[in-house]
């Protein structure tokens, strides 16, 4: 757009009726864009005062918080849009329809818009996770589904303001719209794995395989907790305190596994352990039932309960089954339990088998045997095996309790700290 035609365009003042007024007081234009400059600091002032002085003491006596977001994000653009309104009209009474006029009315009524959509996408949020956080909250909107309206609110927020800025410069969008389907096909093929992320992340929201706060678990064995669901990537914190941010695409084309779903955010661990042939089985479980008693983040129902398994190649497997209260509390169940069921079979003489191998040898050449034949005779070997002695499974339960019962504090421990919110 050329000078002239911005000339032709604002050839004549745009407030006729302002311009009658500030006439009858004065006829010099400075004079009167100063007046109309006093005039929007003062209402300006005003607006300040209102927010400040009356809107901000309400809000803070209400019982919801997003009366309190919407004030202070309104405060400043109203303030500012109050300011560039009279720095629009003094322009115009000093200089209408010049070429000045028109670049600092489209300066102003840019950086207004820019303000305004900054303010309406912070309220939008507002709005929408108080939506969200209700306890009566149903439909579509959810929190599972926040992230994408979230998405689509600030995408439509953030197309208007662009929209409105080429209207205030008068701009031909013919143009535009008619090469939109070409740069559509360039922008496809440059961020195809951008728009890969994004439809993952709109189906991952959709389906909701899992949601924020909970734990999850992927086929290379890395868990955490899900701190955000965006439209690009999924960000998890690990046991380790680091924060991961893993493409959408990823975990739609990979098996992720959710510890937290289902009816409960319990979740059942199995302690597996074998035991040497010729042990008592009742005393075998009555020891490992003795384990999980009294211990952190075991869940008392569903009660503990222990499977005989299979016969093993070198033993008889046993596994331990045992519900913790959060799946974020594993590692530090089984080490726990690990180091009781250890210190109870040595308590209860039950031998943990490990791998043994026979040498056998077919033919030993003849001056070998004759130094064998002449050496000492070897000492036995100390019996390895369970101990020969009896014992009822209600004894060494006893026994193992009373074992357990004075080592068990210091098995315990102090909580490992997970991530900055973690309960328990």
């Amino acid at each position: 757009m050329s000078a002239a035609d911005a000339g032709s365009i604002l050839g004549t003042p745009r407030h006729p009726m302002l311009v009658e007024r500030l006439a009858a007081l004065t006829a010099d234009p400075t004079l009167q864009a100063l007046i109309v400059l006093l005039v929007s600091f003062f209402v300006a002032f005003l607006v300040e005062v209102l927010f400040r002085g009356v809107l901000q003491i309400f809000v803070q006596n209400t019982k919801t918080h997003l009366d309190d977001v919407i004030v202070a994000n309104l405060r400043r653009p109203i303030f500012l849009s109050v300011v560039f309104t009279g720095l629009d009209i003094a322009v115009d009474l000093l200089g209408p329809g010049s070429w000045l006029d028109f670049v600092v009315t489209a300066c102003l009524v840019s950086v207004a818009i820019l303000l305004w959509i900054g303010a309406l996408i912070r309220i939008s949020g507002a709005v929408l996770h108080h939506l969200c956080e209700r306890p009566d909250a149903r439909g579509v909107l959810q929190a599972r589904t926040l992230p994408l309206f979230d998405m689509l609110a600030k995408i439509l927020l953030a197309s208007a303001g662009i929209y409105m800025i080429m209207v205030a410069w008068q701009l031909d969008l013919t143009g535009w719209l008619a090469s939109a389907g070409i740069v559509g096909i360039a922008v496809g093929f440059a961020a195809k794995d951008s728009l890969a992320n994004l439809f993952a992340g709109i189906f991952i929201i959709a389906d909701a395989p899992y949601k924020l706060g909970d734990f999850i678990m992927f086929e290379d064995g890395l868990r955490g907790r899900v701190t955000e669901i965006g439209l690009r990537a999924t960000r998890i914190l690990t046991r380790d305190d680091i924060e991961i941010n893993i493409p959408n695409q990823i975990i739609g084309n990979s098996r992720v596994v959710n510890e937290s779903a289902g009816p409960h955010e319990k979740e059942r661990v199995l302690i597996n352990v074998s035991v040497a042939y010729g042990s008592d089985v009742d005393v075998v479980r009555n020891v490992l039932l003795e384990c999980p008693k009294g211990q952190r983040w075991v869940c008392e129902e569903p009660r503990p309960h222990v499977l005989f398994r299979l016969f093993g190649g070198s033993g008889l497997e046993f596994s331990l089954c045992v519900w913790i209260q959060q799946p974020a509390h594993k590692e530090d169940v089984i080490d726990n339990l690990n180091t009781r069921i250890y210190k109870a079979f040595a308590s209860a003489n039950i031998e943990i088998p490990f791998s043994k191998h026979d040498l056998y040898i077919k033919d030993m050449p003849a001056q070998l045997l004759a130094t064998l034949s002449d050496a000492q005779p070897a000492a036995t070997t100390p019996h390895l095996g369970p101990s020969p002695a009896s014992t009822t499974p209600q004894a060494a339960a006893t026994q193992v309790a009373h074992v357990l019962a004075q080592t068990g504090p210091s098995l315990i421990g102090p909580p490992r700290r997970y991530g900055a919110n973690t309960p328990g």
